[in-house]
């Protein structure tokens, strides 16, 4: 895992402990995704993940926040698709965004994270992730 925090932190241009959080709730939103989905396989498979998600991809309050954010984030996560899908793509993205990345921040990180899985898992479970998750080409 810290071989894909040093890519992201030299080839995105962000700190250490921003990547950390970045694909830790990265990780916990594709985590979301169920335990049946491809997307746990692929969590399973890349060594460090879990260990990431505990620490910085805990579910609601990482995606939103917590407290007043927390609150409407979810509004907006259940206005535009709801629980596991672009709806809590968009608020980690907006999470993602009030730690001080910018969109495109926010896209390297993706990239390099998947990038990082398919050199890790192999290209078809990577794809059988991204085909899975409505919303996640905005962030690709």
């Amino acid at each position: 895992m810290q071989e894909l925090i040093s890519r992201i932190v030299s080839n995105v241009g962000i700190d250490e402990g921003l990547a950390q959080k970045a694909v830790g709730m990265l990780l916990g939103f594709l985590q979301d995704q169920g335990e049946d989905s491809p997307a746990a396989s692929l969590i399973s498979q890349i060594p460090g993940a879990g260990d990431m998600i505990a620490q910085f991809g805990g579910g609601e309050e990482a995606a939103g926040g917590g407290g007043l954010m927390g609150s409407v984030m979810g509004a907006v996560s259940s206005l535009t698709g709801g629980s596991g899908g672009a709806g809590d793509m968009m608020a980690m993205g907006q999470s993602l965004m009030s730690e001080g990345m910018d969109m495109d921040q926010i896209k390297g990180v993706a990239s390099e994270t998947f990038n990082f899985a398919q050199e890790n898992v192999g290209e078809d479970l990577v794809n059988q992730v991204k085909d899975s998750i409505p919303g996640i080409g905005q962030f690709l």
